[in-house]
């Protein structure tokens, strides 16, 4: 049965379809809709502009649930301040495929997608982009069913005389369980949980230490290598731009 509908979402994939068409996959609170946008490689076409990778906005359908929709029209924010730069790209591109591999492993989608476009706009509007990054990837931990205890010692279970956070053992480590693990600042330790409890959208200024950002990005990588078993080809590009910008 076909039906007209109207979803807020983004596109995270495009795929030729015929010699003029494309499919787009469609990152929506209710998960993900592939439709097909006829026309929309020709020049002339409407749906061009409005069908590009990375694009977000409000797709109105003829929608067919569990089959490939059609594309009938589309208002967008096509996020320029994010395309015109090629870190807050990358940053971008990194984020699209690891909420791809997130979506693998939980139905909790409109949770997802809330974080996720939050974490995007918010780059689009200038704050942090590596801040930002680290906070969603934070996160989406839970829903990778590996997030951190931000509660007590990952060894003895103390909530007592922490003294850093360790990405290998997974958290915080107190005085008495501590061995040779990096020592972490506090504010650094603060800052992480602080990272992982913040509503996204309330957000209007980061003022961090780059030092201490620094700080949280590598254990947040440490954590990702030791825990998830994700290997993204962004992220390897990504670093790569990180080590650019220091």
């Amino acid at each position: 049965m076909i039906e007209i509908k109207e979803v807020e979402g983004f596109i995270i994939s495009q795929v030729p379809s015929g010699d003029t068409s494309l499919i787009i996959n469609i990152f929506t609170k209710d998960g993900v809709i592939g439709a097909i946008a006829k026309g929309a490689k020709t020049l002339k076409s409407d749906l061009r502009s409005v069908t590009l990778k990375f694009t977000y906005g409000n797709f109105l359908l003829n929608y067919k649930k569990d089959k490939l929709s059609y594309l009938k029209e589309a208002k967008v924010n096509e996020l320029i301040n994010i395309r015109k730069d090629l870190t807050k790209i990358s940053y971008l591109s990194y984020l699209v495929e690891l909420t791809n591999q997130v979506l693998k492993q939980t139905d909790e989608t409109e949770s997802l997608y809330k974080i996720f476009i939050e974490t995007v706009l918010k780059i689009e509007e200038g704050l942090n982009p590596k801040v930002l990054t680290n906070i969603f990837e934070l996160k989406v931990l839970d829903y990778l069913g590996v997030g951190i205890n931000f509660n007590c010692c990952a060894k003895c279970g103390s909530k007592k005389n922490i003294i850093t956070i360790d990405g290998d053992v997974g958290g915080y480590i107190c005085r008495d369980c501590y061995t040779n693990e990096i020592i972490y600042d506090e504010k650094t330790i603060k800052l992480l949980r602080m990272y992982y409890l913040i509503d996204i959208s309330t957000i209007s200024d980061l003022k961090i230490n780059e030092s201490i950002i620094n700080n949280i990005d590598r254990f947040i990588n440490i954590y990702y290598d030791r825990y998830t078993g994700l290997y993204l080809k962004s992220k390897k590009f990504l670093n790569n731009i990180k080590e650019l910008n220091i």
